[in-house]
Protein backbone atom coordinates (compact mmCIF):
# COMPACT_ATOMS: atom_id res chain seq x y z
CA UNK A 1 0.00 0.00 0.00
CA UNK A 2 1.34 3.43 -0.93
CA UNK A 3 0.60 6.22 1.50
CA UNK A 4 -0.27 9.84 0.82
CA UNK A 5 1.83 12.25 2.87
CA UNK A 6 -1.08 14.68 3.23
CA UNK A 7 -3.30 12.37 5.30
CA UNK A 8 -2.41 10.43 8.46
CA UNK A 9 -1.50 6.81 7.71
CA UNK A 10 -3.99 5.41 10.22
CA UNK A 11 -6.83 7.21 8.40
CA UNK A 12 -5.63 5.91 5.03
CA UNK A 13 -5.63 2.37 6.42
CA UNK A 14 -9.07 3.03 7.88
CA UNK A 15 -10.30 4.09 4.43
CA UNK A 16 -8.90 0.88 2.91
CA UNK A 17 -10.66 -1.25 5.52
CA UNK A 18 -13.91 0.64 4.91
CA UNK A 19 -13.52 0.01 1.17
CA UNK A 20 -13.13 -3.73 1.85
CA UNK A 21 -16.31 -3.70 3.93
CA UNK A 22 -18.28 -1.71 1.35
CA UNK A 23 -17.15 -3.99 -1.48
CA UNK A 24 -18.23 -7.06 0.49
CA UNK A 25 -14.69 -8.43 0.75
CA UNK A 26 -15.12 -8.33 4.53
CA UNK A 27 -18.65 -9.21 5.65
CA UNK A 28 -20.62 -8.45 8.78
CA UNK A 29 -19.37 -10.34 11.84
CA UNK A 30 -16.25 -11.44 9.95
CA UNK A 31 -12.96 -11.40 11.85
CA UNK A 32 -10.54 -8.64 10.87
CA UNK A 33 -6.80 -9.48 10.70
CA UNK A 34 -5.06 -9.03 14.04
CA UNK A 35 -3.06 -5.89 14.73
CA UNK A 36 0.20 -7.77 14.09
CA UNK A 37 -1.13 -9.51 10.96
CA UNK A 38 -2.34 -6.24 9.46
CA UNK A 39 0.89 -4.47 10.39
CA UNK A 40 2.88 -7.19 8.65
CA UNK A 41 0.66 -7.17 5.55
CA UNK A 42 0.96 -3.39 5.16
CA UNK A 43 4.52 -2.99 6.43
CA UNK A 44 3.57 -0.52 9.16
CA UNK A 45 4.10 -0.39 12.90
CA UNK A 46 1.47 -2.35 14.88
CA UNK A 47 0.84 0.81 16.94
CA UNK A 48 -0.40 2.50 13.76
CA UNK A 49 -2.79 -0.41 13.16
CA UNK A 50 -3.97 -0.23 16.76
CA UNK A 51 -4.70 3.46 16.25
CA UNK A 52 -6.64 2.57 13.08
CA UNK A 53 -8.65 -0.09 14.93
CA UNK A 54 -9.33 2.31 17.81
CA UNK A 55 -10.63 4.86 15.30
CA UNK A 56 -12.86 2.28 13.59
CA UNK A 57 -14.09 1.01 16.96
CA UNK A 58 -15.02 4.56 17.99
CA UNK A 59 -16.95 4.91 14.70
CA UNK A 60 -18.68 1.57 15.51
CA UNK A 61 -17.45 0.02 12.26
CA UNK A 62 -15.56 -2.79 14.00
CA UNK A 63 -15.66 -4.10 17.54
CA UNK A 64 -13.31 -6.03 19.79
CA UNK A 65 -14.17 -9.41 21.30
CA UNK A 66 -11.72 -9.47 24.15
CA UNK A 67 -9.20 -12.28 23.71
CA UNK A 68 -10.59 -13.23 20.28
CA UNK A 69 -9.95 -10.25 17.99
CA UNK A 70 -11.68 -7.52 16.02
CA UNK A 71 -14.81 -8.12 13.96
CA UNK A 72 -16.85 -6.18 11.42
CA UNK A 73 -19.92 -4.65 13.06
CA UNK A 74 -23.31 -5.81 11.75
CA UNK A 75 -24.21 -2.24 10.73
CA UNK A 76 -20.75 -1.29 9.42
CA UNK A 77 -21.81 -0.72 5.79
CA UNK A 78 -24.58 1.68 6.78
CA UNK A 79 -22.28 3.59 9.13
CA UNK A 80 -19.54 3.87 6.51
CA UNK A 81 -21.99 5.09 3.87
CA UNK A 82 -23.38 7.69 6.27
CA UNK A 83 -19.90 8.96 7.21
CA UNK A 84 -18.71 9.05 3.59
CA UNK A 85 -21.86 10.76 2.32
CA UNK A 86 -21.59 13.44 5.01
CA UNK A 87 -17.90 13.97 4.19
CA UNK A 88 -18.62 14.21 0.48
CA UNK A 89 -21.42 16.73 0.95
CA UNK A 90 -19.38 18.78 3.43
CA UNK A 91 -15.90 18.67 1.85
CA UNK A 92 -15.91 17.56 -1.78
CA UNK A 93 -19.19 18.68 -3.32
CA UNK A 94 -18.70 22.39 -2.54
CA UNK A 95 -15.33 22.26 -4.35
CA UNK A 96 -16.92 20.54 -7.34
CA UNK A 97 -19.75 23.09 -7.46
CA UNK A 98 -17.26 25.97 -7.24
CA UNK A 99 -15.14 24.51 -10.05
CA UNK A 100 -18.23 23.93 -12.21
CA UNK A 101 -19.27 27.54 -11.64
CA UNK A 102 -15.82 28.85 -12.58
CA UNK A 103 -15.84 26.76 -15.75
CA UNK A 104 -19.41 27.63 -16.65
CA UNK A 105 -20.57 24.04 -16.42
CA UNK A 106 -24.29 23.55 -15.87
CA UNK A 107 -25.33 20.49 -13.79
CA UNK A 108 -27.52 19.44 -16.75
CA UNK A 109 -24.35 19.28 -18.89
CA UNK A 110 -22.81 16.78 -16.47
CA UNK A 111 -25.78 14.45 -16.63
CA UNK A 112 -26.12 14.81 -20.41
CA UNK A 113 -22.50 13.81 -21.05
CA UNK A 114 -23.03 10.51 -19.19
CA UNK A 115 -25.67 9.31 -21.67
Amino acid sequence: MEFNEHKPIYLQISDTICDKILSGEWGAEERVPSVREMGGMLGVNPNTILRTYDHLTNEEIIYNKRGVGFFVNESAKEKILKIQREGFLRDELPLIIKKMSLLGINPKDVFDCNK
